[in-house]
């Protein structure tokens, strides 16, 4: 064979390589299986983390015959692992908030009253600006509650989790700018608001508080800011007085306050539908991108500090509530943060249902 012919039968064997290849790759092509986009049944659902520490145990610890009191979050252990909910969540750690982030809310005043007079408690003491007792390790305790509050929100934000519960102690929402009262030293949701904004650049944050008593501390802390939304459902006439359906904001603020109170007795129905019919339309005309829940139990059937009638379903569809509008204008984020809530066993079945409802369950 000459020269000639044999690159003529070389450029006919490449010739028909590159036929039998595409017709390969065309078949193979027609023949593989389609394969469906991802659904929600199909992408791993991210875990809701868990924030809880024996530190928090250390606040009032002994026989102070206090109703905020450490059995309240063994209680709520409990009550996760007898529901089979613990093992499927995220723990996440304690750190202490600095005083620079607790004076995002706080006056630095105040934060310095705080220290000084925790310093060295012996026994059990009153805080000098109200109500709240405090022992030797409360403000280990108090500074580990915010700074663990603030590690949930760096977990949600950064999609470790996709929501988190905090099993905090001592609670928050009745600690204002300048004084903590109500058993409370530092406003603990408050402060993960200012937080959420100022690390993360979050424009608008939704704060839902559930809890029996209204949260007067943060009402205050936000009544002129605009930035953020504070919807509450408590009893009118119980402590600390405050909470009318009147106070609905002043400036910037003006109408980010959503105050319903409630009559004594309310149960179920009556608070689902105050969270249906004014939480819902109010949280998405507010748009927020981060939900915080001031997660109280004590509108619970027979609490020792509250007069509602609420079970843990009324918990639960009140949290999917919350959840849902989470999911329709946020991405899911939400962090609940425990407050009150002090009949032990109805405190274990309430948060476990609320805590399922997180999980998506």
């Amino acid at each position: 064979m000459d020269l000639q012919k044999l690159k003529s039968a070389e450029a006919n064997h490449v010739k028909a390589l590159v036929v039998l290849l595409a017709l390969a790759a065309g078949a193979s092509l027609q023949t593989a299986p389609q394969v469906a986009p991802p659904t929600r049944s199909t992408i791993p659902a991210r875990p809701t983390g868990f924030l809880y520490d024996d530190i928090y145990l250390k606040h009032l610890s002994g026989n102070s015959g206090h109703p905020e009191r450490p059995e309240r979050l063994t209680a709520i252990w409990n009550g996760l692992e007898k529901a089979g909910l613990i093992n499927d969540m995220v723990r996440l750690a304690p750190r202490r908030a600095t005083d620079n982030e607790l004076a995002l809310v706080h006056e630095r005043s105040y934060i310095q009253l705080v220290r000084r007079e925790l310093a060295n408690v012996r026994g059990y003491e009153e805080l000098s600006t109200g109500d709240t007792l405090v022992s030797a390790d409360s403000l280990d305790a108090a500074l580990s509650a915010s700074g663990g509050v603030l590690n949930a929100v760096d977990a949600v934000m950064t999609g470790k989790v996709k929501n988190a519960f905090c099993a905090v102690r001592p609670p928050g929402h009745h600690a204002g700018p300048t004084r903590g009262m109500g058993f409370c030293i530092f406003n603990n949701v408050a402060i993960a608001a200012r937080y959420a904004q100022k690390t993360y650049g979050v424009q608008r944050v939704l704060i839902v508080d559930q809890d029996y008593h209204h949260g007067n501390g943060t009402q205050d802390i936000f009544y002129e800011d605009g930035s953020v939304f504070y919807f509450s459902t408590h009893h009118y006439g119980a402590y600390p007085g405050t909470g009318a359906a009147s106070e609905t904001g002043r400036g910037k603020g003006a109408g980010r306050i959503l105050n319903l109170p409630l009559p004594p007795g309310a149960g179920d129905q009556q608070i689902l539908q105050a969270f249906q019919t004014k939480l819902v339309p109010a949280a998405r005309a507010f748009k927020p991108d981060f939900i915080l829940i001031s997660a109280g139990f004590d509108a619970m059937r027979n609490d020792s500090l509250g007069v509602f009638d609420v079970t843990p379903q009324g918990f639960a569809a009140i949290a999917r509530v919350v959840v849902n509008l989470a999911n329709e204008l946020c991405q899911g984020r939400v962090v609940s943060v425990l407050e009150g809530g002090y009949r032990l066993d109805g405190l274990a079945d309430s948060v476990a249902a609320h805590v399922r409802v997180l999980q998506g369950r």
